[in-house]
C-alpha cells in the first residue's frame, strides 16, 4: 500500500467482524440489497466470467443472490475472500482470509471482481482499487459498492451534539463516506476504464435508535476510526445522544429513520477493444448542423 494517512484501525475492524460473525445474518439486510444489486448488473451483461472473486464476502450474500439468478452460468468458480476468518466458516466453496489492502492475487488473473459493503474501511481506497484493477485480466469487470456520504447522517448529528453539550468537544464516531461524484472520480484515479457509479439511498426505520446502534454492532460497522476517543462513549453521552435523535428526527408515528446510502460502481480493466471517447475536435459533424441551429460566435449579443 501507499504511504496514505491511516485513518482505520484494521486490526479492530477484524476483532469486530469477528465478533459479529455468528449473528451477521439477523442483520445483513443491506448487505443483502448491495449483492442483489449486483448480480442483477451481471445478469445485464453479456459475458461469461470463469474466475471471479468476492472481497469482503461476510456472510456469502453475493454467493447467494447469484445462486438465485440466471447470472450463476455465467461465472465459473467464486472465490470468496474476508478480513475475518470467523465470517468465512461453515461454509462450502472456495474461501480465502484475505486484507482488502494486501490482495493475494496474481496480475491479470481474474476476470470478475465484486465487493459490497467493505471497501469503505480500507485507509487507501484508491490503492486498493488499483491492486483490484492490476488483479484483474484485460476486459475484467469490477462492481463495487460502498457506504456513502449520508449514511447515518442522524446518528452523526446526534452524537456529535450529545457530546459538545455535556463535555465541551466531540470526537468523530461515524466514518467519513465519499459521495457519488468521488466514487466515480475514485475509479478514473485507479486505471478503471468506463467507470459508472450511481446511488441507492435506504431509509430504515427503528422503534428507538439504540436498536440501530445494535444493528451496527450486529454488522460489525462499529466505528474503527484512529482518530477516535480511547474513553468509551459515556452512558450520559449515549442517552443524550439518543433524546436528541428522537427529538430532531422521529417522524409522525414515533418511529426515528436510519439514512444508509449506497453507491455502486463499475468499471473495466483497460483493453484495446473497448470503446473509447473521441478526441477533442475529432467530430465529422458540427453540434450546431447536428441540432438544426445557427451557430453564434461568443462576441455575439442576442439583438445586436
Amino acid at each position: 500500500m501507499t504511504n496514505a494517512p491511516l485513518l482505520f484501525d484494521r486490526a479492530l475492524l477484524r476483532a469486530r467482524l469477528d465478533r459479529a460473525a455468528p449473528g451477521f445474518d439477523a442483520a445483513g439486510f443491506l448487505k443483502a440489497r448491495a449483492a442483489e444489486d449486483a448480480v442483477l448488473r451481471l445478469e445485464a451483461i453479456l459475458r461469461e466470467f470463469p474466475v471471479a472473486v468476492d472481497l469482503g464476502s461476510r456472510n456469502g450474500a453475493f454467493s447467494r443472490a447469484l445462486a438465485d439468478s440466471d447470472a450463476r452460468a455465467k461465472v465459473g468458480l467464486l472465490i470468496e475472500t474476508d478480513l475475518s476468518a470467523r465470517m468465512l466458516a461453515n461454509r462450502a466453496g472456495t474461501r480465502i482470509v484475505a486484507d482488502e489492502e494486501r490482495l493475494p492475487f496474481g496480475d491479470a488473473t481474474i476476470d470478475l471482481l465484486v465487493s459490497t459493503l467493505a471497501l469503505h474501511w480500507t485507509n487507501d481506497l484508491v490503492g486498493a482499487l488499483i491492486q483490484i484493477r492490476r488483479a484483474l485480466k484485460p476486459d475484467g469487470l469490477f462492481v463495487g459498492a460502498l457506504f456513502g456520504g449520508a449514511t447515518l447522517t442522524e446518528l452523526r448529528q446526534a452524537l456529535l451534539a450529545a457530546e459538545d453539550e455535556i463535555t465541551g468537544g466531540a470526537f468523530p464516531r461515524v466514518s467519513p463516506f465519499a459521495d457519488t461524484v468521488d466514487a466515480a472520480g475514485l475509479l478514473q484515479r485507479a486505471g478503471f476504464a468506463l467507470p459508472v457509479a450511481d446511488k441507492d439511498r435506504v431509509k430504515v426505520r427503528y422503534a428507538h435508535p439504540i436498536a440501530l446502534l445494535k444493528d451496527l454492532r450486529a454488522m460489525g460497522e462499529t466505528s474503527v476510526l484512529v482518530d477516535r476517543s480511547r474513553k468509551p462513549l459515556g452512558r450520559a453521552v449515549l442517552l443524550r445522544a439518543m433524546e436528541i435523535y428522537q427529538q430532531r428526527f422521529a417522524e409522525p408515528d414515533g418511529r426515528v429513520p436510519a439514512t444508509f446510502e449506497i453507491i455502486t460502481v463499475t468499471g473495466w480493466a483497460p483493453h484495446e477493444r473497448q470503446q473509447k471517447p473521441l478526441r477533442p475536435g475529432s467530430a465529422k459533424m458540427r453540434l450546431a448542423d447536428a441540432l438544426g441551429s445557427v451557430e453564434q460566435s461568443a462576441g455575439d449579443k442576442a439583438g445586436s
